[in-house]
Order: C-alpha cells, then structure tokens, then sequence
C-alpha cells in the first residue's frame, strides 16, 4: 500500500503529480537563475524576472519533453491506426494515465483486427460454400445430362443398354438428392434451426441394425465390422434419425479410408457421465492440421483422392456429425495415432433411462 502510494505520489503512476512536481522543479530552476542574474533592466523590465521567465519556459519544456514525445506517438499511433493499419501497436512502457490509453488503443487496434479477420474469413467460408457446393453437385448432375442426351438421341445398341443407361441416371439422381439433402442438413445445423424429435431408443439395438444393414456393403470393400456393445439394452432419449445419421456417416467415412482388406471396430461405451459411440478404424496417416481440421466443412483430408471418387461426397459428413452431437449438448472427437483413427460421438450421459 505505501509502495503503491509512493508509486503514485512520485508521478511514476500519476500524471497529475507529474505536472506537480515539473512545475515545481521548474520554478525552482528558474528562481535560482533569477538570484544569479546581475540586477539590471532591459526596456525598463528588471533582468531578474526576464531571466525566471525565460528559465521557467525552458526547465518546464526540457522536464516535459519525454511526455509530450509520448503523447505524439500516441496521436501517430491513432493516425495509423485510423488508416487501417491495424497491426500498429504503440509501447506501452508507462504506468501513468497515458501508458494506460496507450494500452487500451493496443487492445482496440487488435480487437479492430480480430474482427475484420473474423469477416475476412467469413467471407473466405462463403466462397468455400459455393465453390464447394457447385463442385459436388456439377459432377452428378452432368452425369444425369449425359445419359439423357445418349437417350433422347436414342445413341445405344439395345434394350440392355438403354435400362443400364437408365439405372445410371436414377444412382446419378439419388447421389444428387444425397447431397443436396447433405448441404440442406448442415445449413439448418450451422444456422440453429434443427430441432431434436427426442424418443426413447434402445440405443444398443439401433447400433446391432446399422451395422447389419451396412454389413454387404463392406464386404464388398474387404472390410470386417467387428462390434463390442454391452449384453444388456442402453435406452436414451435422443433423436434417433439424426443420431443414425451422425453415426452413419462415420462408419461411412471409416469404409472409405480404410486400409484394405481391413476392420472396422465399433463400439458402445457408457462412463464418465457420458456416453460414446466408437468407431476405429486404420488408414492413411494424415498431419495434425489435417487432424484439426477435420470436422470442417467441405474439408477433405486427400483432396486428391476424394476429388476423383464420385462417391466421395461432400466434405460434410463430418461437421454434420459433430453438429448433431452439440445439439444433443454433446461433442464429436477424434483421437489419431499413426494412421490408427478413432471417432467418438459423445452424447451427455443423463440423457440416459
């Protein structure tokens, strides 16, 4: 506290006190070169008080300097700052009121910057939105446009051709529809307009359904499904369509990265006050910004690879997921380890019957 109000008193904290004590100093410099002046006039004003004027006017201006050095950096710190370059930051080496509107511009300068880099990249998301989007959709629907025109043409040798022509329009359409139905899911999450239809599901049951249903589909690509779900039934209140769709695209996303042949492991895990639907998979090894980006929209770890498969998708799958866990007050996580992946969609727990 005396520290404090020495600090203060002293003017290393105190502006006030630092005029004080220059005027002060000031007048006291002045007052001696007064005395040692030799008395006299000079237009019929005494020398002595030429001299305390004149001495004054100096010994305030050389005391000052630094304070009024400080303060025109300030004002070419504002003048900077008011041209946009918002990167300026002016020293704050001072402890008195004007090291501390020094500081407070520092914080508005890059509160300023924060925010314009916020929008910067918004408008940066934006046209990821549309480049994506045009890109995802263009492939099918030129496609579907194709076999229309071999048709309407009538450019096929027979009937066997004609319905494979046929068959590859309507997987084209429903791929189209997918993705469309995709972008229409993730805008509703993004905005806050999905809403939970909560019921009450036997939760280890949807899981052993999911993965019969899914099961040709991974033999097909050389993939076992191993599964480890508990003995007895875990009913939760949830949403059990968008929950199904949150986990289907991470088995989805685990076939489509998987070494082949391969496992996929899923598991049902209930602690901690929550509980986690696993799937495990092995794959590629892929770089820690790659692993922090992945639940971003539109993003797609091997743009190589995923830019020539049709049936790639979107980039949404993952950010849809993680979507539908916060809205169920709960998260999407990845824990990655040399090509080893684990996604866990992690619901609260008391949402548990």
């Amino acid at each position: 506290m005396k520290s404090e109000l020495l600090a203060v008193v002293s003017g290393r904290k105190s502006i006030r006190f630092q005029m004080i004590w220059t005027f002060v100093a000031s007048f006291l410099t002045s007052s001696v070169a007064s005395i040692l002046i030799p008395r006299g006039f000079i237009f019929e004003i005494p020398i002595s008080v030429i001299a305390f004027v004149a001495t004054f006017g100096l010994s305030f201006a050389a005391y000052t300097r630094h304070t009024i050095k400080y303060m025109q950096k300030i004002t070419e710190g504002l003048t900077a700052i008011s041209e946009g370059q918002l990167n300026y930051r002016l020293p704050s080496v001072r402890s008195d009121e004007l090291g501390t509107i020094a500081r407070h511009i520092n914080a508005m300068a890059e509160k300023l910057e924060s925010s314009i880099e916020k929008e910067r990249q918004a408008e940066k998301l934006k046209m990821e939105l549309i480049t994506g989007v045009s890109h995802d959709l263009r492939t099918p629907l030129t496609s579907i446009i194709g076999y229309l025109e071999l048709l309407k043409e009538k450019a096929y040798r027979d009937d066997e051709e004609v319905e494979r022509f046929i068959a590859n329009t309507h997987h084209k359409a429903r791929q189209l529809k997918s993705l469309i139905d995709e972008l229409f899911e993730y805008t509703r999450l993004s905005q806050g307009e999905a809403k939970l239809e909560t019921e009450t599901v036997d939760l280890r049951a949807m899981l052993n359904q999911m993965l019969s249903e899914l099961e040709p589909l991974a033999n097909d690509q050389l993939i076992e499904l191993d599964s480890e779900l508990p003995d007895a039934p875990l009913f939760m209140t949830i949403d059990p369509e968008k929950t199904r769709r949150a986990v289907d695209n991470l088995l989805m996303n685990a076939l489509k990265h998987s070494v082949k042949p391969g496992t996929v492991r899923v598991s049902l895990v209930s602690d901690d006050g929550r509980v986690s639907i696993v799937v495990e998979n092995e794959g590629e090894p892929i770089s820690k910004e790659q692993e922090a980006r992945l639940f971003d929209r539109f993003y797609k770890a091997d743009e190589s690879r995923t830019n020539k498969d049709p049936q790639a998708g979107t980039g949404l799958g993952l950010a849809i997921t993680r979507g539908i866990a916060e809205l169920h007050g709960g998260q999407a996580t990845l824990r990655h380890s040399e090509g080893r992946f684990s996604f866990a969609f992690v619901v609260p727990h008391e949402a548990a019957k």
